[in-house]
C-alpha cells in the first residue's frame, strides 16, 4: 500500500492545490524535489604532504586514481592548489583537496583564510602515521570556528602488514585499536577536544574503520543534509546500501503525489506519459545511486578481484542489465497484471462525470507509489548480490 500522505510539506501542498489549482501544485512539489536533489554538501580534505589526500578523495568518490576525472597522486605534493571534485553521479556533493597545510603557498597561520574555511560543512584532516604540529594547529582553529573535523589514519593497510610481520600474536582489532588509541592520546596531550579517529585503508575501504567514519558523519550532519551524504556514500556494506533505499524510498511519496496532480488534469494521454518518464529517470537515479552502472561495476570488479562477468551475473532485474528506457519499464511492470490495471484504469475514469477526476488522482498516486517502490526494490536487490559476491559472501541470503 502506498505511505500515508499527512505530513508538514505534503500538507503545504495540499494549501495550495485547494487555493491554486493543480498546476501550481504540481510546480511547487516539482521545485521542492529539485531543492532537495540540489543540496550542497562540501567536504574538506587536507593534510599534510604524502599523507593520502588525493587518494581518499578518488575513493569516496568510486574513481580509480588511473581515471581521466581523479584528482592527481603521486609521492610529492601533486595538490598545489584549491581543488573541487564533484561527486560524478551527485555533482551536489563536492570533495575539496585542499593543498598541505605548512606549504610556502599555504602557510599554517594563514592557511584557513587562503582555503575559504566558511564553504566547508566539514574538515577530513589526514596522516599517514602520526598527526603532527600543523595537523593540530589546524584542527585547533577549526575548533576554536565551531566546525567539525575528523582525523583520518590513511595507509593502515601498510601499517597492518607491518604489525603482522613484527608481532608473534598478531590480531586485527588489537592493532586498529592501539593505533586508535595512541592517535587519540597525541591529539588529547595537543588540547584537541574528544578527537574521533578512523583508521582507513583508500584501496579497501570496506575493511577497517571508513565504514564508522560515515556513521559518524551521518550521525553529526545537520538533518537535511544526511540524505545528501547517505546518496553520494560509496558502498563498502550491505548496511549503506539499505541507508541509501530508505532515503531514496522517502522521496516516492512526493512523485507519486506529483504523478496524481498530473493525473487530475482532464488532459487525455498526459499523466501515463508523464509517469513513464518519471520512472525511467528516477530508475536511472537508484541504478547509480547503487553503484551498478557499467564504469561503477567495472570498478569493483577491478577492486575486488572478481571477474566482472560475475557480478552482472548476480544481477537478475532487466533494470539492472539493460539501457533503461519506457519499454523496459513497461515491461518489468508487467510483472504486476494489478499495477497494470491501475494505469489503465486511471485513463478511463478521468473522464467519470462528479468524481472521475478525484478518483483518477488517487489511482495514478497509488500506481506510481507502486510502481516506484517495485522498481526500487529490484535495484536494491540487485545491489545487495552484487556486493555480496564482490566480498566473497552467500549470495543466496
Amino acid at each position: 500500500m502506498a505511505g500515508p500522505l499527512p505530513n508538514e510539506q505534503l500538507q503545504t501542498f495540499k494549501e495550495v492545490l485547494q487555493n491554486q489549482g493543480p498546476a501550481a501544485a504540481t510546480a511547487k512539489i516539482n521545485a521542492y524535489l529539485e531543492e532537495q536533489d540540489n543540496i550542497p554538501l562540501h567536504i574538506a580534505v587536507t593534510g599534510e604532504t604524502g599523507s593520502g589526500k588525493s587518494t581518499f578523495v578518488n575513493a569516496f568518490r568510486g574513481i580509480d586514481n588511473k581515471d581521466e576525472n581523479a584528482a592527481p597522486t603521486g609521492c610529492v605534493e601533486t595538490t598545489m592548489k584549491v581543488e573541487s571534485y564533484p561527486h560524478p553521479q551527485f555533482p551536489n556533493v563536492t570533495l575539496w583537496d585542499l593543498p598541505g597545510i605548512g606549504t610556502s603557498n599555504f602557510p599554517a597561520d594563514k592557511y584557513l583564510e587562503l582555503v575559504g574555511f566558511e564553504k566547508f560543512d566539514f574538515f577530513i584532516i589526514i596522516s599517514a602515521d602520526r598527526f603532527r604540529e600543523n595537523d593540530v594547529k589546524l584542527a585547533l582553529k577549526i575548533q576554536k570556528m565551531g566546525k567539525k573535523f575528523y582525523f583520518v589514519r590513511s595507509k593502515i593497510d601498510n601499517s597492518m602488514r607491518e604489525a603482522k610481520r613484527s608481532q608473534r600474536a598478531f590480531n586485527i582489532e588489537d592493532t586498529l585499536k592501539k593505533i586508535r588509541d595512541d592517535c587519540i592520546k597525541g591529539l588529547e596531550n595537543q588540547d584537541i577536544r574528544s578527537p574521533q579517529v578512523f583508521p582507513v585503508s583508500s584501496f579497501d575501504l570496506h575493511l577497517y574503520d571508513f565504514h564508522l567514519l560515515m556513521e559518524t558523519l551521518e550521525r553529526e550532519l545537520p538533518a537535511h543534509k544526511r540524505d545528501v551524504l547517505l546518496l553520494a556514500m560509496p558502498i563498502v556494506n550491505l548496511e549503506i546500501i539499505n541507508k541509501k533505499k530508505e532515503a531514496l524510498q522517502s522521496k516516492i511519496k512526493y512523485l507519486a503525489a506529483g504523478s496524481a496532480l498530473v493525473a487530475a488534469a482532464p488532459v487525455s494521454g498526459l499523466s501515463l506519459a508523464f509517469d513513464l518518464n518519471m520512472l525511467v529517470i528516477n530508475a536511472m537515479v537508484y541504478k547509480n545511486t547503487f553503484r551498478l552502472d557499467p564504469k561503477s561495476l567495472q570498478s569493483l570488479a577491478d577492486s575486488a578481484g572478481v571477474p566482472l562477468h560475475d557480478l552482472r551475473a548476480e544481477m537478475k532485474s532487466p533494470l539492472a542489465l539493460e539501457k533503461i528506457s519506457s519499454e523496459v519499464i513497461i515491461n518489468v511492470l508487467k510483472v504486476s497484471v494489478f499495477q497494470l490495471a491501475l494505469i489503465a484504469a486511471e485513463e478511463v475514469s478521468r473522464f467519470i462525470p462528479f468524481f472521475g477526476l478525484a478518483a483518477a488522482a488517487a489511482i495514478s498516486y497509488a500506481s506510481t507509489y507502486r510502481a516506484l517502490t517495485t522498481i526500487l526494490n529490484m535495484l536494491a536487490e540487485d545491489a545487495q548480490r552484487v556486493f555480496r559476491k564482490a566480498l566473497g559472501l552467500d549470495t543466496s541470503v
